[in-house]
C-alpha cells in the first residue's frame, strides 16, 4: 500500500491544493485500497494487485480533463457549497422560474385581452366601460406592469441574492458533486419530454384558427386567443423545465456555464 500511496502523491504533487482536491485524493485512495485488498483476497501477489490498481486508476491528464482543472490557474481556496447551500439554491430557482414563466403568461394574456375584448363587444357580449377607445389598453397596461414587476423582482433574486456567486467561482466536495450528476442525468428524461411536450404544443397551437373556421365559417379572432393560450403554456414549460435544467448546468459547470464557454 505504501508504493499506492507514494504514486498517489506524486499523482496530486502538482494539482492546487483545494478541499476539493484533497477530497478527491481521500477517495481515490479510498477506491484504491479497496481494489488492491480485493486482489490480494483472490491470490495476486504484492507486485500484481499494485500494478492493477494504478493501472485501473487513470492518470493526472485524466483526472484534470474529469474535474475542469486548469493548472495555469492560480492556486486558490475557493469557497465550498454545502448540501444545504445547493438545496436551497435550486428551490430559488424554482420560485424564479415560476414568476418568469408567469409573467410571461401574463403579458400574452394581455394580448390577447386587446384581441379578445373588441370582439366581444362587436358580439354583443360586452357593453359599458370597456366598450370603445383607449379603455381597451387598461386591462392590457394592467397585466403588463403586474408582468413587469415579476421579472424585476426575479431579476433582482439572481442579481442581489445570496446564491449569486454560484454562477462565479465555487467548489463542490466530491459526494455533493456525485449526487447532483445522478439527480441531472435521472433529471434528463423529463427535461427532454418538457421540450418534446413545448415544441408539439407550439407546433399545434394555430390548429385553434381551423377549428374556429370550421365552426363559425370565418378564422374568428376566438381562435387567435385560444392559439395564444396555448402558446403561454408552452413558453411556461420551457421556462420553468429550461431553468432547473439551468441549475443543474450552472453547479456542474457544464454547457453554457463550462470554462470553456464562458
Amino acid at each position: 500500500m505504501e508504493t499506492i500511496m507514494n504514486y498517489l502523491d506524486n499523482m496530486f504533487a502538482t494539482l492546487p491544493k483545494t478541499k476539493q482536491m484533497k477530497a478527491i485524493k481521500e477517495d481515490i485512495f479510498s477506491n484504491m485500497e479497496d481494489k488492491y485488498n480485493e486482489l490480494k483476497r483472490s491470490g495476486k501477489s504484492e507486485n500484481e494487485a499494485v500494478g492493477i490498481v494504478i493501472s485501473e486508476f487513470g492518470n493526472i491528464d485524466e483526472l484534470k480533463r474529469e474535474f475542469d482543472i486548469d493548472l495555469n490557474e492560480e492556486k486558490e481556496d475557493l469557497p465550498s457549497l454545502t448540501e444545504t447551500e445547493v438545496n436551497n439554491y435550486f428551490k430559488e430557482n424554482k420560485k424564479n422560474s415560476m414568476l418568469i414563466g408567469a409573467g410571461v403568461i401574463l403579458c400574452l394574456l394581455g394580448v390577447s385581452l386587446l384581441i379578445l375584448i373588441p370582439q366581444l363587444v362587436s358580439d354583443g357580449y360586452i357593453t359599458g366601460f370597456l366598450d370603445g377607445g383607449d379603455r381597451l389598453l387598461i386591462p392590457f397596461f394592467i397585466l403588463i406592469a403586474i408582468a413587469t414587476g415579476m421579472f424585476t423582482y426575479a431579476g433582482m433574486r439572481m442579481g442581489f441574492g445570496k446564491y449569486r456567486s454560484i454562477d462565479k467561482r465555487f467548489e463542490l466536495p466530491l459526494y455533493l458533486r456525485k449526487s447532483i450528476e445522478i439527480k441531472n442525468e435521472t433529471f434528463h428524461p423529463t427535461y427532454t419530454l418538457s421540450v418534446i411536450v413545448g415544441v408539439v404544443l407550439s407546433i399545434l397551437s394555430p390548429i385553434t384558427l381551423f377549428i374556429e373556421s370550421t365552426i363559425t365559417g370565418t378564422a374568428s379572432n376566438y381562435g387567435v386567443v385560444f392559439q395564444l393560450f396555448i402558446i403561454s403554456i408552452a413558453v411556461y414549460i420551457f421556462v420553468y423545465f429550461g431553468w432547473i435544467k439551468m441549475s443543474y448546468d450552472a453547479l456542474l459547470k457544464i454547457g453554457r456555464h463550462s470554462k470553456i464557454n464562458k
